[in-house]
């Protein structure tokens, strides 16, 4: 039995004094980094995306009412509108079935060549638009590699919508499978194994078990690639031969805007795509916060 002496016992007080103090000091600390970060993140985002759209309202709101309505009766932006999103709904229907398996393939299967696979996978986010616009045109233009199969069938693939739909695929692949993969890495594969162990097939598994645990993960990947899509320049300038009122989007028509000097249908053309691509991430944080809601409420009662 260890008796303490009476010059121990404010030795330990004080000791105990000091470790508080410390650990305010490094709780201060802590406050102090995540304000910092706090700041950066939201420095970063108003400078890269709060400014410009703002710079983009504030000039759209300036020229009034009639450079708006100007805009939107001019029949060759509606039909950079229409192509824009014909584009838009090919490339998301495609790179989300795509998506899926090769992100099923590369998180739930083990094979020789794997990391080879993932790194193609990144392969358009590392190549410049202009170069993969060249490779469709050695692919699919005259003297290509496909031309004279597409020729005998008289299927117009360059300076058409097939062309630009293609490299719009490829530029847009990547960010569903990227935001698939971890997400399936993560829920492993035990749910999946139960319903095959109670006689569920691979469909019913997918459709019941598989496809509603990643489906946040996969509404982001497709509102990335949505943006992505609605948003290329250099590809589809290569392949779509900028022929006014038949292969011009609505990004080409921008180009085009500022190259003439009409800034002000330029501006609200521009603000439009940006506006859709934000409405689309927030609806879809939104409705996942929302979800989530009504869950913990159910678990709850």
């Amino acid at each position: 039995m260890t008796i303490e002496t009476q010059d121990q016992a404010p030795m330990r007080g004080g000791v105990k004094t000091k470790r508080r103090t410390s650990s305010k000091r490094a709780a201060r600390r802590g406050r102090g980094a995540r304000a910092l970060l706090l700041g950066v993140a939201l420095t970063y985002v108003t400078v890269l995306l709060l400014a410009p759209m703002g710079a983009l309202l504030y000039y759209v709101v300036k020229a009034g009412w009639r450079p708006i309505q100007d805009t939107f009766n001019n029949p060759d932006i509606r039909h950079a509108y229409l192509l824009t999103f014909q584009i838009l709904l090919w490339t998301v229907v495609i790179t989300t079935i795509f998506g899926i398996v090769v992100a099923l393939v590369l998180a739930r299967d083990d094979f020789r060549g794997k990391s080879l696979v993932s790194a193609f996978v990144n392969l358009p986010l590392a190549v410049s638009p202009i170069i993969v616009g060249l490779m469709a045109v050695l692919l699919f233009g005259r003297g290509g590699w496909f031309q004279p199969f597409f020729a005998a069938r008289d299927i117009k693939v360059m300076f058409a919508l097939p062309s630009m739909i293609i490299v719009t695929i490829f530029i847009s692949i990547p960010f569903v499978i990227r935001e698939l993969v971890p997400v399936l890495e993560e829920l492993g594969m035990e749910e999946e194994q139960a319903a095959w162990t109670l006689g569920a097939s691979r469909v019913q598994t997918f459709f019941r078990i598989t496809l509603p645990n990643i489906k946040w993960g996969l509404l982001y990947g497709v509102a990335l690639s949505s943006a992505r899509a609605i948003g290329e320049v250099g590809a589809v300038l290569v392949v779509s031969g900028l022929l006014q009122g038949q292969t011009e989007t609505a990004t080409l028509y921008i180009l085009r805007a500022f190259d003439q000097f009409q800034d002000e249908e330029g501006y609200v053309v521009a603000l439009t795509l940006g506006l859709f691509s934000i409405i689309m991430l927030v609806s879809i944080e939104a409705a996942k916060r929302l979800s989530e809601h009504r869950r913990a409420r159910k678990g709850a009662n």
